[in-house]
């Protein structure tokens, strides 16, 4: 508990670690990958929670789920929006799916692409790995939710969340 509070009051800048070139390439990947599917994809990003969270041991997962409900991920026509969500101070990576996905995505397909945005963040290009990770997402949605099921506007926002 002590550790743990201890990464949150010195967690790093999401401004730092997320400079504005790599937000663009985030934002453009977002829309590009939308082209190809029916559903919606987000990326949020939170340095770190507050101490009074961590006092009630919250986890990242709990922590992105609030995100999710927060951001209004799940506000889409088919139920099939996907939050992307780090929580810099943890160096956790959740990914929450609408329930319009249940039961057609495998959690092991969300862990790959959690596992392959880790080891591409430790390789130290942030942008290229969040690209790569959003790439993925979108290529799992396209094969449930084809571009033809797109509802005619785009129901959530395209440019990262940053939270906190």
């Amino acid at each position: 508990m002590i550790q743990r509070a201890l990464r949150h009051i010195v967690s790093p800048s999401v401004r730092r670690t997320f400079p504005p070139a790599t937000l663009q390439a985030i934002t453009q990947a977002i829309a590009a990958g939308e082209q190809r599917h029916g559903g919606q994809v987000m990326f949020a990003v939170e340095a770190d929670l507050p101490l009074d969270a961590l006092w009630r041991g919250v986890t990242a997962r709990q922590a992105a789920e609030r995100a999710f409900a927060h951001l209004r991920t799940w506000d889409t026509a088919q139920n099939n929006g996907v939050l992307i969500y780090l929580l810099l101070a943890d160096h956790a990576i959740e990914i929450v799916a609408d329930r319009g996905l249940h039961g057609r995505v495998a959690e092991a397909d969300w862990q790959r692409i959690c596992t392959a945005l880790r080891e591409g963040l430790r390789g130290g290009d942030p942008a290229a790995a969040l690209v790569m990770a959003i790439n993925d997402v979108s290529t799992l949605l396209a094969g449930h939710f084809p571009p033809g099921a797109r509802s005619d506007q785009d129901a959530l926002p395209d440019w990262p969340q940053i939270l906190g």
